[in-house]
């Protein structure tokens, strides 16, 4: 698998048409489409954007997206692009394909369906025309990240987790995930954030934790406020990647809300987009807004970085990466 600031051909996306994600009210449908084509529109101009659309849906796509978007019918549960579509990876020869994990609902979670999402990962490999390989792994894109050389984060919480792959050893994942992704070493974090194990949580995916930004460097949410319960997990986080490997931690200051209208939030900037020539950066009209893009430029100089206004996508449960997936060139 490619890390994730290798050349893209094209992001992937899908479009909210259904369920809690576009909400039960106009105007909880009206935040949820702006949300994902500001996103989707940030993206466009730095590559192409591809945007999975439910039939019904595709003239009200239209008048929110960059009409540089290709639009293409499809059968959607929801708008989780990077878990429900494929993990794209190339062989030595270069030539691409696309894993598809076995998807049930982030752990066969009871406010989930997936009969259709469970399908979109050989949809857009079809589409394409490359090879869809099959892992027998209940997995998710937000639960994985590699650096491109060998390493993959993972979290206990979701490889290993109750509604997963329980029955499975650590072992038996790991060597499970080696195979698909190319990778030879993994780096489980014990657990992800407090909020993502609320009702609408994937139960502990890392890409609101950890991420890599180059081979050798792992950003992690840094909570700085004792009173929030992800303080302590701040702290555990960087005590396990320290004892990881030789790699250069940088810490990204949580933003300074803690609150929301169900309680501790899970707001985090880790949970950024690695595009051609830039960085889609959650915004959460906080006070730490602005050191994290001034710590995510010192991070990727040569990269522009552009700030999204994330919070309606945290309060449905994922952020910028949750709804992004990269092809790779």
């Amino acid at each position: 698998m490619p890390a994730e600031w290798a050349p893209h051909e094209r992001t992937w996306m899908a479009w909210p048409s259904s369920g809690y994600t576009l909400g039960e009210s106009e105007t909880e449908a009206m935040e949820a489409r702006e949300t994902w084509a500001a996103v989707a529109n940030a993206i466009v101009r730095f590559e192409p954007v591809s945007m999975l659309c439910e039939s019904q849906d595709l003239e009200i796509a239209s008048a929110f997206l960059n009409p540089a978007i290709e639009l293409i019918p499809a059968e959607l549960n929801d708008a989780w692009m990077r878990d429900i579509g494929p993990t794209f990876v190339k062989d030595e020869a270069g030539k691409l394909a696309g894993v598809n994990w076995v998807f049930n609902g982030w752990g066969a979670q009871t406010w989930a369906t997936w009969d259709k999402d469970a399908q979109v990962a050989r949809f857009i490999g079809d589409a394409i025309s490359i090879e869809t390989i099959n892992s027998g792994l209940i997995n998710e894109g937000g639960g994985i990240h590699v650096n491109g050389a060998g390493k993959v984060l993972l979290t206990e919480t979701v490889q290993l987790g109750e509604g997963r792959n329980s029955n499975w050893s650590k072992g038996e994942v790991e060597s499970e995930i080696h195979t698909r992704l190319g990778t030879n070493e993994a780096i489980w974090l014990r657990r992800g954030l407090t909020r993502d194990y609320d009702e609408f949580g994937t139960r502990g995916h890392v890409d609101i934790v950890a991420c890599f930004a180059n081979e050798n460097t792992i950003l992690y949410h840094d909570q700085e406020n004792p009173e929030h319960p992800d303080f302590k997990i701040s702290q555990e986080v960087r005590e396990t990647l320290e004892k990881a490997g030789d790699f250069n931690l940088v810490p990204i200051a949580a933003p300074t809300t803690l609150r929301d209208d169900e309680g501790f939030v899970d707001y985090s900037y880790i949970n950024h987009y690695v595009v051609n020539g830039g960085v889609i950066l959650c915004g959460f009209g906080d006070a730490n807004d602005g050191r994290a893009i001034a710590t995510l430029q010192a991070v990727y100089p040569e990269r522009e970085i552009v700030l999204v206004d994330a919070r309606p996508l945290f309060a449905r449960g994922g952020g910028i990466h949750c709804i992004t997936q990269q092809q790779p060139a």
